[in-house]
């Protein structure tokens, strides 16, 4: 089913979890990497790479906050206590907020640098939103790698709060996003 349930994530919900989850760690550790090579020729590349992939981030987080806005989200466990509804709902809204706020200052770090990244794949270019001062190019590049860490700390509290659903209450709450809850195929 690709579209969600009272129960459970669909298909797309799914798909979109698991490919903005892999690309997200991905660019954390490829920008990671990227700041603590030694200053190269190419260098601008492997930026223009991350760029290139940010905006295919935001452009994802975007469509997945549509498509969840269109479908029912899957209830919590009736047995939840209130305050893991509570943080639930205030760690994914901050993963989903940190998510497009890193990459928005990540493109406002493009276009405010003399040689922008908007060039996408070299196939078109995307429009800047911010023009060149070195000094705000700093500023936003500064934030940019802050929050980037921010993130990284809420998904490692996320992977904390699916391994507690898991292993330790044992409940539906990590099959159904793994796709391995069966509970209404029906549907």
């Amino acid at each position: 089913m690709m579209r969600n349930t009272a129960t459970n994530w669909g298909s797309l919900a799914r798909a979109f979890h698991w490919v903005l989850g892999a690309a997200i760690i991905g660019m954390l550790a490829y920008g990671w990497w990227m700041n603590h090579i030694p200053a190269r020729a190419d260098k601008f590349f492997y930026r223009s790479i991350h760029a290139d992939i940010g905006y295919l981030v935001l452009l994802l987080t975007v469509l997945r906050l549509v498509w969840r806005g269109v479908n029912p989200t899957p209830a919590l466990p009736a047995d939840m206590p209130s305050w893991q509804r509570i943080a639930a709902r205030v760690s994914h809204g901050a993963l989903y907020a940190v998510t497009i706020l890193v990459a928005v200052l990540g493109w406002a770090h493009s276009g405010s640098r003399a040689q922008d990244y908007s060039s996408f794949f070299g196939l078109f270019h995307i429009p800047q939103i911010t023009s060149p001062d070195k000094a705000a190019a700093d500023a936003y590049e500064e934030r940019h790698i802050f929050f980037a860490y921010v993130l990284l700390a809420l998904i490692v509290l996320h992977l904390v709060a699916v391994a507690f659903h898991y292993f330790v209450r044992r409940d539906r709450v990590a099959a159904r996003m793994i796709g391995t809850d069966t509970a209404d195929h029906a549907t």
